[in-house]
């Protein structure tokens, strides 16, 4: 019995963590594209409408992280992520070189971080390849601020 529930939980975590890196990034929607289109910069309206609701992007992160207080998962809760120190959040066990990197959660070190987290902290736990679309990275930190 222990052995099928160790299977399971192993094939539950290689899907998780193929949905996390592995995911097809979705297309811009198109007053996004129009916008790139006439010269705008990274479209303003869809970071504030992140900021309602869960952005569409979110979806990579929601496969690993709760946003529920104290809810952790493979990664920790989110809830309250912003603004903190690295590897700070209670009850989850972080990486020692995560938690010894000085790094404060702001827009900067979250954007460097959803660009690529093992390149930013190498020896992170967080197996997950990064999101190249600035956009989309920052739709999700506004919406991060969000969760307090």
């Amino acid at each position: 019995m222990r052995k099928g529930y160790k299977l399971a939980a192993t094939i539950a975590l290689a899907m998780a963590l193929a949905s996390c890196g592995g995911a097809k990034q979705e297309e811009a929607p198109a007053e996004t594209a129009a916008a790139a289109d006439a010269g705008a910069s990274a479209a303003p309206a869809a970071v504030v409408a992140a900021a309602d609701a869960k952005p569409a992007a979110y979806a990579q992160c929601a496969a690993c992280h709760a946003v529920e207080p104290g809810k952790h998962g493979i990664g920790p809760s989110l809830h309250g992520v912003y603004g903190t120190k690295a590897g700070d959040i209670p009850g989850f066990a972080f990486s020692e070189k995560l938690k010894a990197s000085g790094l404060t959660w702001d827009d900067a070190t979250l954007d460097q971080w959803l660009a690529g987290p093992m390149k930013m902290v190498p020896g992170t736990k967080m197996a997950y390849a990064g999101m190249s679309d600035p956009a989309k990275r920052a739709e999700i930190i506004a919406y991060m601020k969000t969760l307090k």
